[in-house]
């Protein structure tokens, strides 16, 4: 089965300044190469979207309808409604999560 992977407009901003980060910092080379690995990990979503955990900082606020996958220091969260697979937020994983979480997938 299926699925549709839809990338919000946020998702689509966290890509490009992960990319910008890398490309700036290490090399354009490096960030070209985990920016694909990220858009295959997302990619691979159509047919396993229930393989990811459910993110404990959400689970603590009481949160059960995100997953997350994570590769490397980045964590990709979505939520899978339907057969759909909404991509809400991709960031590193040494960030205030939480935080982060709250403000833009649950707009506290």
């Amino acid at each position: 089965m299926r699925f549709q992977v839809v990338m919000t407009d946020g998702a689509g901003r966290d890509l490009a300044s992960i990319h910008e980060y890398i490309a700036a910092n290490d090399s354009p080379a490096k960030a070209d190469l985990i920016l694909d690995a990220l858009l295959s990990v997302v990619d691979s979503l159509e047919s396993m979207p229930e393989r990811g955990s459910r993110p404990r900082e959400l689970l603590a606020i009481g949160r059960k309808e995100y997953r997350r996958v994570i590769h490397g220091p980045w964590h990709i969260f979505y939520r899978v409604i339907g057969r759909t697979v909404y991509i809400g937020v991709i960031a590193d994983g040494r960030r205030d999560l939480r935080t982060l979480l709250e403000q833009r997938l649950l707009g506290a």
